[in-house]
């Protein structure tokens, strides 16, 4: 999923409580839920940092020698922007995009 385009806010912001647990209808629920889908959404731009990041690794025995890679900064730099993980997945919810499922009530 492309999170460098989400219309999530880069700031604190007050949701309507009816409007988050409008999906369950339960409040509990729908914060675990989310909070789920950010463990995910962290987890992928970690490791798409870290992907990023290795392609300006340089591997030296020396500790006295430190590079200074601009690009690798201004990388850093991008992902730092970005909004943070449980917002994208306050917004991907509020939009009806997060699949979600009770597995307790699919048995009956």
């Amino acid at each position: 999923m492309d999170y460098k385009n989400s219309k999530a806010a880069n700031t604190t912001v007050t949701y309507d409580k009816n409007e988050i647990e409008a999906p369950t209808e339960n409040i509990y629920e729908a914060i675990t839920i989310i909070a789920k889908r950010a463990e995910q959404i962290s987890g992928d731009l970690k490791s798409e940092l870290v992907e990023k990041l290795e392609e300006f690794a340089t591997y030296t025995d020396s500790l006295d020698e430190v590079f200074e890679n601009k690009e690798q900064i201004e990388v850093s730099k991008f992902y730092e922007k970005l909004p943070k993980s449980t917002a994208i997945a306050v917004q991907e919810w509020i939009e009806g995009k997060v699949y979600h499922r009770n597995p307790e009530e699919s048995q009956e």
